[in-house]
Parts: structure tokens; C-alpha cells; sequence
């Protein structure tokens, strides 16, 4: 009997040490990011988005109602952190490489680098991820938790903010006041 008793503790140790895994998930990567030195983070709330007197369309509005929480995290780049901000755009790089996340997109605009990816399925998906980096504004994350959105509509919604100059201020901005 102790023999049996000493077989099953050491299956039971080995299962438990092999589903350790040592990779960064994002949420730690969220959670570290808030007290470290110059980066800018917290979660906006979704119904103070819902509430802004902002002319959108009725489908927007609707998609919006399927985002629970927006977590931030950001780092603005300037000539004192240039390792940090390679350091955490190389540790974010890495853990987008993880197969958890499915890439839904990328695009390369006004040297600002700018990849989206989700969690869950493709028909319903439970997080959307905006993963950004520029050498002149820094790097930075935006993560969408929600409750089955829709793909489509999602896409529709990221298509319909316009990512000019003034728009990148008036983001920055938020940081700024911080």
C-alpha cells in the first residue's frame, strides 16, 4: 500500500510540474506593466464610452454593449528608455507568439507598426487585442474583453475610428493628464 501511495504522489508531482508553464501570459504582462516606471496603464470603462455624446452608428453601439472592460498599457518612448521600450515590445512580441492568440490583422502606417489579435472563435470571440509600437510614440497595448462579439462587427467598429494625427494626440492626451 505504500508503495501504490508512493507511485500516485509521484504521477501526481510530475503532472502538476509539467502543467507549470514559465510563459508571460498577457494578464501578467498587465498586471507588472502597472507599477513599473513610466508606463501608463488601467482599464477604461465601457460605459463612459456608451455614454459620450459621440455620433455612431447603431451597430457600433451594439458591438460596444458586447465589450465588457478595455484594458491599457502604455509606454511612451522618449531618448532616456530606449531599452525599456525595446525591452517590452520584445516581451510583448513574444507573447503574441503563443498559440492562444490568433492574429486577426496588421497594418504599417505613418511608421507606427499596429497588429490585432483575439482569443476564442471565430464566430464569438471573448478578447480582442490591439498590440501597437512606433519609435517615435512608443509601445503599447489595448486588450477589448467582452462576451461573444462578433467578429465582423468588431472589425467594422476598428474601421470606423480614424487613425490620423490628431486623433494619436488626442489619445496620447489621456496619458498625458496622468
Amino acid at each position: 500500500m505504500k508503495k501504490l501511495t508512493t507511485i500516485c504522489f509521484l504521477v501526481f508531482l510530475v503532472l502538476f510540474a509539467s502543467s507549470c508553464k514559465n510563459e508571460k501570459s498577457l494578464q501578467s504582462y498587465l498586471v507588472e506593466s502597472s507599477g513599473k516606471d513610466g508606463f501608463f496603464s488601467g482599464d477604461l470603462p465601457v460605459g463612459s464610452i456608451l455614454s459620450a455624446k459621440v455620433d455612431v452608428s447603431d451597430e457600433v453601439k451594439e458591438t460596444l454593449k458586447s465589450i465588457k472592460k478595455i484594458n491599457v498599457a502604455f509606454l511612451r518612448k522618449t531618448a532616456d528608455n530606449t531599452t525599456a521600450y525595446e525591452t517590452e515590445k520584445a516581451i510583448l512580441k513574444n507573447i503574441f507568439t503563443s498559440d492562444a492568440y490568433n492574429s486577426l490583422g496588421s497594418v504599417k502606417a505613418k511608421g507606427m507598426n499596429v497588429k490585432v489579435y483575439f482569443t476564442g472563435n471565430t464566430s464569438s470571440l471573448d478578447e480582442v487585442i490591439v498590440f501597437g509600437y512606433s519609435n517615435d510614440a512608443g509601445v503599447g497595448i489595448a486588450r477589448l474583453l467582452g462576451e461573444n462579439m462578433n467578429p465582423a462587427k468588431v472589425i467594422e467598429m476598428m474601421n470606423s475610428v480614424n487613425l490620423d494625427g490628431n486623433n494619436l494626440e488626442s489619445f496620447s492626451a489621456i496619458f498625458k493628464g496622468k
